[in-house]
């Protein structure tokens, strides 16, 4: 794929924004997926610590079929087998996802595991010794889902499933494009119901995302609209956050940008490549999986200055493309000057906004970082069998020690 010959894939979804929006549109919403038991899902803070599941009941009337407030965090196999069991005995035909990224992610497995045949463990992605790791077709039609996103994340408009299990080595993988959500609802009250600490870290995974994407250089111009828009929203949104966090029209725009960003990836741009400004995908879910205590923005900071200082080889126009959107850029620079001075900036940046920049900062005894890198091998978002473990492993510790 290049600038000039590219695909591109779209699919069918509404978008509610704005003020009262469940209450305004999520009961036609259900009525036009044709569905009469609309079920959410949701953690147990969502339903015990807000209203956004009394005003769901309120706004669907008779179509209201229940709720399941069980899931944890990092969408576990165990959380999501009683959501599946909730689901059924409720007679759910439509699944309302209310929360975060894990929340998300785990309504899709719920959808999944109702649908298919199949036990989860055989239609999960597998990982033959020696081979490339491969997904397998999930080809039953599964219930619709509509999201009600919580917090800023690129979960809200995706396929793919990643669940924690801990009998297994790895995250139990699912990739489904049925899955993804028919409608969408930033709805402002139930964005500002999140807490700061939950909207700086799912802020930041937004933000770092973004940030490695405006390094790609051969974009065609369909995603690199969309991809620079949302830059245009986190950046602007995202150093204001530490200052007006009961400002919803922020978190509205993170929201718009992780919406955006997916799109770009849709038609196109490159996701998880490992370039000099991305982080490192699979060290920063290791993170976060491993320790209760780690959010995914947090995993994201403590690693994303230190893999572009530690990056051997810098591409010139990526760097200057990075230093410019960070406005950061001066005449006269090299590549490696272009990168130091973003990583410089990131630090100070995610400083200011209170997460942490250094991987001691998360209280990990550093006797851990070889099993911490163990854990990045099977991923297949960041290594999909095409490199060898101990290649992965030896990347993974060379960034965990700089960062520690």
């Amino acid at each position: 794929m290049s600038e000039r010959d590219f695909r591109a894939a779209g699919y069918s979804w509404r978008l509610h924004c704005g003020r009262e929006v469940i209450e305004q549109s999520l009961k036609d919403a259900v009525a036009r997926a044709g569905a009469k038991r609309a079920f959410v899902v949701c953690s147990p803070s969502v339903n015990r610590r807000t209203d956004t599941v009394r005003r769901i009941e309120a706004a669907l009337g008779d179509r209201y079929a229940g709720v399941f407030d069980g899931i944890e965090k990092d969408s576990t196999y165990a959380s999501v087998c009683a959501a599946k069991s909730a689901a059924n005995d409720a007679g759910a035909d439509l699944l309302i996802a209310v929360g975060g990224g894990s929340v998300i992610v785990a309504t899709r497995a719920v959808a999944i595991f109702m649908a298919e045949p199949e036990h989860p463990l055989r239609i999960m992605t597998q990982y033959p010794e020696g081979k490339p790791a491969y997904s397998p077709r999930l080809l039953a039609p599964k219930p619709p889902i509509i999201s009600i996103p919580t917090t800023p994340n690129s979960a809200m408009n995706r396929a793919g499933t990643g669940l924690k299990n801990p009998e297994l080595d790895h995250r139990m993988e699912y990739f489904d494009p049925k899955t993804r959500p028919q409608a969408i609802f930033l709805d402002e009250a139930a964005l500002l119901s999140a807490p700061p600490s939950l909207i700086r870290s799912t802020a930041t995974t937004v933000f770092a995302g973004l940030v490695g994407a405006m390094a790609q250089t051969d974009i065609n111009p369909l995603a690199e609209g969309d991809r620079d828009h949302a830059f245009r929203l986190a950046h602007r949104a995202y150093p204001r956050l530490v200052d007006e966090l009961d400002n919803p029209s922020l978190r509205v725009e993170l929201c718009i940008a992780a919406f955006l960003q997916n799109r770009a990836e849709d038609d196109g741009s490159r996701r998880f490549r490992g370039g000099t400004f991305s982080g490192d995908y699979a060290v920063s879910t290791a993170l976060h999986v491993r320790y209760p205590h780690v959010g995914q923005g947090e995993s994201t900071s403590v690693v994303h200055a230190a893999k572009i200082r530690l990056s051997e080889t810098v591409d010139a126009r990526s760097a200057r493309q990075v230093a410019e959107a960070l406005e950061v850029w001066r005449d006269g620079m090299d590549a490696r000057q272009a990168a130091l001075a973003v990583a410089d900036t990131l630090e100070a940046l995610y400083t200011r906004i209170g997460v942490p920049t250094r991987l001691r900062q998360l209280d990990i005894p550093r006797n851990e970082l070889p099993s911490i890198a163990s854990e990045t091998v099977k991923n297949f978002n960041a290594n999909a069998g095409v490199r060898s473990a101990e290649d992965r492993i030896a990347d993974a510790m060379r960034l965990l020690e700089a960062a520690y």
